[in-house]
């Protein structure tokens, strides 16, 4: 590349992420990568998960997102003794979920004070800072639904909510819902979505994000790995716990990714994951990606990502690669 062509591209850039970013419409602001708490107590054990989450906070991490569901709530209970531990529960915020857990399953009314009661417990804290609905139980009206969640908000227990398995149909029939009882409404939707899953969230659920004025926190963000670069052949899928889940990406159009990242990764003076997530974070709406690690040193390529911007150039390189 030529000095002015060089020059020209570093025009394209974009600029950098500036920190913190804003949930939506609520007050939360937060540095733009979510730590996923759905490893500890799984194959993250305590000290593994101590190690993760001191580093997450010592690159400066302040969102961490768990769930009543993972390890059975165990997930909760190690991020809040830690957090207990440490005494730096005014410095976080703190998402989880409800309507998955086994001892309070689905959205009636019932379900969410006692799964919330519980959280709360787990967590060691006196409200949770982002409630996020697990799942779309369409056995209970919304209106039962909302009232519980802003029966909540009310009493100081939670702060905000979202949705995660909704379809945008059913995002707009909770906003019409919310506005006719008067009660609070969802500020964020968690939706898979990475470099390689794409179409379930780009189209009716991009439009209706923007419409509703939702932040989008992106799940599965790193595709259980696969986005890291380290599965490249059935052989590193086999050495590799998750690599039935990444499995599915390990195809020809997954590699030609992987070659692009690869590129981008070695003109920018990156890692694969970091572009991988660089590019979510120049998606419209995108707040953070929900990334999961299984070890402290782990997180050194994915807390980069906020402060690598890619330029116009790489983006509609990773855009048309992965768009078919």
């Amino acid at each position: 590349m030529n000095d002015a062509a060089h020059r020209s591209d570093a025009a394209t850039m974009t600029a950098p992420v500036l920190l913190p970013r804003r949930i939506g419409p609520s007050e939360l602001r937060v540095f733009p990568i979510a730590l996923s708490g759905t490893v500890f107590g799984w194959t993250a054990d305590g000290p593994t998960t101590t190690g993760i989450l001191d580093r997450f906070s010592e690159l400066g991490g302040t969102f961490i997102d768990t769930a009543d569901s993972y390890a059975g709530g165990r997930s909760e209970i190690m991020i809040g003794n830690w957090m207990h531990e440490r005494r730096n529960r005014d410095a976080l915020t703190i998402a989880t979920k409800v309507g998955k857990g086994a001892d309070h399953p689905g959205l009636s009314a019932p379900a969410i004070r006692s799964a919330v009661e519980a959280s709360l417990r787990r967590l060691r804290v006196d409200h949770i800072d982002l409630l996020f609905l697990h799942i779309d139980d369409p056995s209970v009206a919304f209106d039962e639904t909302l009232l519980a969640v802003d029966e909540l908000i009310r009493a100081g227990h939670v702060r905000y909510f979202g949705g995660s398995d909704h379809t945008g149909e059913r995002l707009f029939e909770a906003r019409i819902a919310s506005g006719q009882l008067g009660v609070a409404h969802m500020v964020a939707l968690q939706k898979h979505y990475n470099l390689v899953h794409r179409d379930e969230y780009e189209g009716d659920l991009a439009r209706v994000s923007g419409q509703l004025d939702l932040a989008v926190l992106p799940r599965f963000a790193l595709a259980a790995g696969f986005l890291t670069g380290k599965y490249r052949s059935r052989s590193d899928l086999e050495r590799e716990r998750r690599g039935a889940e990444a499995s599915r990406y390990l195809n020809r159009r997954g590699l030609r990714i992987l070659g692009a990242l690869d590129r981008v990764a070695l003109e920018t003076h990156s890692s694969v994951a970091t572009v991988a997530l660089s590019w979510l974070l120049s998606r419209p709406r995108v707040v953070a990606p929900v990334v999961s690690v299984s070890s402290p040193t782990q997180l050194d390529v994915v807390m980069a990502a906020p402060l690598t911007p890619l330029s116009r150039h790489h983006l509609t390189e990773l855009d048309r690669i992965s768009d078919d």
